[in-house]
């Protein structure tokens, strides 16, 4: 056997891969035309959807990926929604008013990451669970909120509700689309490797070479920032603004939930874990305090049986990477003629690298 043919294949994008960039075009194409052909109940539905994903992505972006775990992600998400109101209120269209309080948010994210990241692991997750709570509080004392009484996007109320509906459909959309962009871009180059590197072991990654600080604040902004976006996003969709609503844990809740169910670390399973939280949502969100008890039981679940999530798994066990952002090193008894596709049965050779 030659040394060519012997040696290990390294590659990253499969035939897989690259039907599923196809059918990823096709379906957003689709749902950019979908409002044409929606009621408008499904409209909305569709866009807590995206919301959802956003959410996801976000969340899985800093702890599956980068390794920092934190239960205060709603602080990002009551500032999105509070800055697009206050820019509102000084008289900023208020859809451009919905991107620049992601932007905003974004900024405020900066100085804080200058602290909280000198904390680690659980630290760092009840930290962010403190600021989240100290912001709420500090929201409260604005006069324009009226503390838990709450206030209104009212700007919005000017534009025909049907429009209304299908511009922020739309925003959604693209805002969904942009960040999962980024996300993917970001992962895919040395970056991607560099945060994968941290969350596997930072002392290890610096001591070659790996920028950990740095990496880790560009995370930290980015899934800010996308939070913000999102809690700017659901408050176009209610219109109404309550601190104890926008700030509530549940908001972090959900998107662990999400990445649990989906598959933490794997960008696909994100994505999925939002469409499966937004389908029990929508079978079961109004059976009240049940619905919040299938949740939790549901997580108990996936984390006992399938701690890898659904994602995980069907990677595991079918070796199947529609949208890879690692390298991986395939084995010379991997690949049959013409055939770069594995079995089942070979999947488990493969080890995706950073």
């Amino acid at each position: 056997m030659s040394t060519a043919s012997s040696s290990p294949v390294i590659e990253r994008g499969t035939a897989a891969s690259r039907i599923a960039a196809i059918a990823v075009a096709v379906i957003i194409a689709l749902l950019a035309i979908a409002p044409q052909f929606l009621s408008a109940g499904a409209v909305d539905r569709m866009t807590a959807l995206f919301i959802y994903v956003i959410l996801a992505a976000m969340w899985n972006a800093l702890a599956g990926l980068g390794g920092l775990v934190s239960v205060g992600q709603q602080v990002f998400f009551g500032l999105g929604a509070y800055f697009a109101i206050r820019l509102a209120d000084v008289g900023l269209n208020p859809f451009l008013a919905l991107f620049a309080s992601g932007i905003i948010v974004g900024a405020v994210s900066w100085p804080l990451s200058l602290f909280m990241l000198r904390l680690r692991n659980g630290e760092f997750a009840i930290g962010m669970w403190v600021i989240a709570a100290l912001t709420h509080l500090l929201v409260n004392l604005d006069r324009l909120v009226q503390g838990e009484t709450g206030t209104s996007l009212i700007s919005l109320n000017v534009y025909d509700g049907s429009i209304r509906r299908v511009t922020i459909y739309w925003l959604a959309l693209a805002s969904m689309t942009a960040l999962l962009t980024v996300l993917f871009g970001l992962l895919r180059g040395s970056t991607g490797a560099a945060i994968r590197a941290i969350r596997d072991n930072e002392d290890a990654a610096a001591s070659v070479g790996v920028r950990v600080t740095g990496t880790k604040r560009l995370l930290f902004v980015l899934a800010a920032f996308g939070i913000g976006i999102a809690g700017a996003l659901w408050l176009a969709t209610s219109i109404t603004f309550q601190p104890k609503t926008y700030f509530n844990v549940q908001w972090t809740a959900y998107m662990i939930f999400m990445v649990l169910v989906g598959g933490i670390g794997t960008f696909e399973g994100a994505i999925l874990g939002a469409l499966v939280f937004f389908l029990i949502e929508t079978w079961f969100g109004g059976a009240g305090v049940w619905y919040l008890i299938g949740l939790g039981a549901t997580a108990v679940l996936f984390s006992l049986f399938l701690p890898r999530g659904l994602w995980g798994t069907i990677e595991e066990r079918f070796g199947l990477h529609l949208l890879p952002v690692g390298y991986r090193v395939r084995l010379p008894a991997d690949i049959s003629d013409g055939d770069t596709t594995p079995s089942p049965q070979q999947a488990t050779t493969h080890r995706e690298k950073a």
